[in-house]
């Protein structure tokens, strides 16, 4: 009997030693966290394109170890939203027009299909809240100039859009599509008479949505993405 009391304990032991483990998950999640308000400040050209990441201004500013900080701009590397450079550090990426424009061509794609999923996978009333917000507020929003309200409006449809569509892989793509563009989409957004245009594009895609046409959902939605690049080509010199 003593010795099954000793085996047991020294069972215990060893069970007891893998608890650290979750210390690594608390790591992981600070990590991420921070990766993520970097991501959104990128994108919002917060941190502009050419601009250096320094690990120690990080981990000053967000009060954690630099093994956190190198954790979170691993992460952006793999998003291809920063490079590693010989003797300058982590540096946000700066896209040259070329690259612009073939990222514009992939959206399309991926929009178009989100599109058509969304459709697809829900009931077609449950898109009537945002037939009536871009029939309603929307429109007002462009009359009053309110741009940061209508870009909010529009990232509430691409986020529903993307729940409905429930594919982690294609939500991932357009994450980091959206990421590199962002900035870009509202400089698009002030041209001359775009908004109005792009407003008229998303309610055309809502109402394919809102009759259950996944078809003409896509179709849509593709010409919407491409009536943007045309719109960036046209501009280009004042826009990039």
């Amino acid at each position: 009997m003593a010795n099954l009391k000793l085996k047991s304990n020294q069972g215990i032991k060893k069970v007891e030693k893998t608890k650290p483990a979750l210390g690594l998950v608390a790591s992981g999640k600070r990590s991420l966290d921070i990766q993520n308000i970097l991501r959104d400040r990128i994108a919002k050209q917060e941190i502009p394109p050419g601009a250096k990441l320094g690990e120690s201004e990080l981990a000053n500013e967000f009060a954690v170890p630099r093994n956190i900080i190198r954790e979170a701009l691993s992460g952006l590397e793999q998003r291809e939203l920063i490079e590693r450079i010989p003797n300058r550090g982590a540096v946000v990426i700066r896209l040259d027009l070329s690259q612009v424009f073939e990222i514009y061509d992939a959206r399309e794609v991926l929009e178009g299909l989100c599109a058509r999923l969304a459709t697809q996978n829900v009931s077609p009333d449950s898109w009537q809240d945002l037939v009536d917000l871009f029939n309603g507020r929307m429109k007002q929003y462009i009359e009053t100039h309110d741009y940061e309200s209508f870009l909010a409006g529009y990232g509430l449809f691409r986020r529903r859009m993307l729940l409905a569509a429930n594919n982690p892989v294609l939500t991932n793509m357009l994450d980091m599509v959206y990421e590199k563009t962002q900035a870009i989409i509202r400089r698009i957004l002030i041209l001359p008479g775009r908004a109005a245009i792009g407003l008229k594009e998303h309610q055309a895609v809502l109402d394919a949505m809102r009759s259950g046409n996944a078809d003409l959902a896509e179709q849509l939605r593709r010409e919407n993405i491409r009536s943007a690049k045309d719109a960036l080509r046209r501009y280009e010199s004042f826009v990039l």
